[in-house]
């Protein structure tokens, strides 16, 4: 951590949360630090007020980095505060869970939720730098291990079969894993930084219908990832309903997640009237059907539009 912490800029303030400054803030000494409550409900209007105001009450400057020292939430919460706090100021991202180090703090998306959706409100704001500390990972338990992994089953699944034959991992193959991963990511981003092509889009794969699960589901009881691995799970039974996903490949995602310990159902897909209603409101959707990330093939992945709302709610009635 202490390499970590010394590649910093001077001038920072930090944005954390009480979990990981318990666990890390020993590290740092003499620090202008935000602690924010963890957790989801953090991503709020409310919160983001809060930062805003208190990043200003700091002093800092245009010169000041804001530092996101967490997991996705402080990531996409004190990302969107350096993005809009005079106009834009540097962002370090200093990730300490797997799923941010994987994902979330790479491609310069930041943003919060509100009561209407996920990620709703938000900004294109690039890191200045991302440093990654494996040593955080030494606090976090089995479960939201698990969580990260998703995202990482789901670049294998979407973009790199080889990744595959990595998982599950073992302990010592964690840094080539997020080293892998992070290069995938890169590359999409440099390709379609802002969404406009269509390319990025494939990193979507499992969220449409994981973001509303997390929403009616109240950000807790299951996690990001969880949610993520109940999607993909079903998004490629979607794609091999509507014929674009080869026959088998559904039960190939659905033994992957299943070998890592994570979900591929939930008692909430008997919401179809919620689910959907939600889905309505992803960015992907339009006036002609919603849209959805599938899989062609494993190690392959593009973004299919205006898919009927029918086909959706038959197939969560075929779990």
């Amino acid at each position: 951590m202490s390499a970590a912490v010394d590649a910093l800029p001077e001038d920072r303030v930090i944005i954390t949360d009480g979990n990981v400054w318990s666990a890390w803030g020993s590290a740092f000494s003499g620090e202008r630090v935000l602690v924010l409550p963890p957790g989801e409900q953090s991503k709020s209007m409310r919160t983001y007020d809060e930062a805003l105001r208190w990043v200003a009450s700091s002093g800092a400057s245009r010169r000041s980095a804001i530092v996101a020292f967490g997991g996705g939430v402080i990531g996409d919460l004190a990302g969107f505060v350096a993005a809009s706090y005079l106009r834009g100021v540097p962002l370090v991202q200093l990730p300490t869970t797997l799923l941010a180090q994987v994902d979330s703090s790479v491609g310069g998306k930041v943003g919060i939720d509100l009561p209407e959706g996920k990620n709703l409100v938000g900004a294109f704001w690039p890191p200045t730098a991302v440093s990654i500390c494996l040593e955080t990972l030494r606090t976090l338990d089995h479960r939201q291990l698990n969580n990260g992994l998703a995202e990482v089953w789901k670049y294998g699944f979407i973009m790199d079969p080889g990744l595959l034959e990595l998982l599950p991992p073992e302990t010592e193959r964690l840094e080539s894993i997020v080293k892998r991963c992070i290069e995938l990511k890169a590359r999409i981003v440099q390709e379609d930084e802002f969404e406009t092509l269509g390319l990025r889009a494939i990193l979507n794969f499992g969220h449409t219908l994981g973001h509303a699960i997390e929403q009616i589901t109240g950000y807790g009881p299951i996690l990001h990832g969880e949610a993520i691995a109940i999607g993909m799970a079903f998004e490629a039974r979607l794609g091999e309903r509507l014929g674009i996903t080869r026959t088998g490949v559904a039960e190939s995602v659905r033994q992957g997640l299943v070998s890592q310990g994570l979900p591929t159902d939930s008692d909430c897909l008997e919401r179809a009237d919620d689910l959907v209603a939600v889905m309505r409101r992803d960015k992907k959707a339009s006036a002609s059907g919603l849209a959805f990330s599938l899989l062609p093939e494993i190690g392959e992945c593009k973004l299919i539009r205006d898919v009927p709302e029918n086909e959706v709610r038959a197939c969560l009635k075929e779990r």
